[in-house]
């Protein structure tokens, strides 16, 4: 197996842009969060420094799982002042480093993870983020890829979250016993501001899937904003991949920053 430091095999080749985010200014590492009578594993990182409890965000991982990429996400968050918390989230069904391309990841892993079970496991990381240093009162969620699309269900699942931010989810789908609803379901139901960032190039979530999102969003008449980037492709905020876009990504990164900032990080 992958040693948990490096990226998902599935996710190769990998690009010479990788970001690595110092860790002196920050406390972070490896935890375990009790979720549904088991112990999930989970990644999280805070500024050292904290006056009082510190907002939450809830980094919703790729397919490929919590590798270094999303673990350097949780440690930006953390310079930026947030207690950041990466669960595990196929933790119950399997390993994605066992796993070296995406078909078979998918097929074997990620379509057998059920939307039930993983909203269910969110709402226990948010539980012990505020038992942790975590202010409940600003709760927080974003998402990568797979990630994305469950950023949208969440916001549509917990009241308590203040906002959300969907970094190139999957907005329609076909319906399945573990996947029953498509964030273009869910649009009436949002509890919270959602952004979406998405790529104008992204062959996988077509250009008319964010069209039919954004009416659905329209007719529900909800706090939420899509942004597509005209240049970017699938995953253009994934530094470690052929895929990463600087611009978008850079300009997603403060988008996200500024809606948390707008929607619930700042203390009320």
């Amino acid at each position: 197996m992958t040693q948990k430091t490096h990226f998902a095999p599935a996710a190769a080749p990998h690009a010479a842009t990788i970001v690595s985010t110092s860790e002196e200014a920050i406390s972070a590492g490896e935890t375990s969060i009790p979720t549904q009578g088991e112990n999930m594993p989970a990644y999280h990182a805070r500024p050292k420094e904290a006056d009082g409890p510190l907002p939450i965000v809830i980094v919703v991982q790729e397919i490929f799982g919590v590798h270094e990429h999303i673990r350097d996400i949780c440690r930006r968050l953390a310079l930026e002042g947030y207690l950041a918390v990466a669960p595990e989230l196929y933790f119950r069904q399997g390993d994605p480093n066992d796993y070296s391309d995406i078909p078979t990841l998918f097929s074997n892993l990620v379509s057998k993870v059920p939307d039930a079970q993983v909203l269910a496991d969110l709402d226990h990381v948010a539980s012990w983020a505020a038992r942790n240093g975590g202010d409940p009162h600003r709760l927080l969620v974003t998402g990568f890829c797979w990630g994305g699309r469950i950023s949208w269900l969440y916001a549509a699942h917990n009241p308590q979250l203040k906002a959300a931010v969907a970094w190139y989810g999957k907005l329609v789908g076909e319906k399945t016993l573990n996947s029953p609803k498509h964030p273009v379901d869910i649009a009436t139901d949002l509890n919270a501001p959602v952004l979406g960032l998405y790529g104008g190039q992204d062959t996988g979530i077509t250009l008319e899937s964010v069209d039919t999102m954004r009416q659905a969003l329209r007719a529900a008449n909800a706090k939420a904003e899509i942004v597509v980037y005209p240049d970017a492709g699938h995953a253009f905020n994934a530094d470690y991949r052929p895929s990463y876009h600087e611009e978008s990504a850079k300009d997603g990164w403060q988008r996200m920053l500024a809606w948390f900032r707008q929607y619930g990080a700042k203390k009320s």
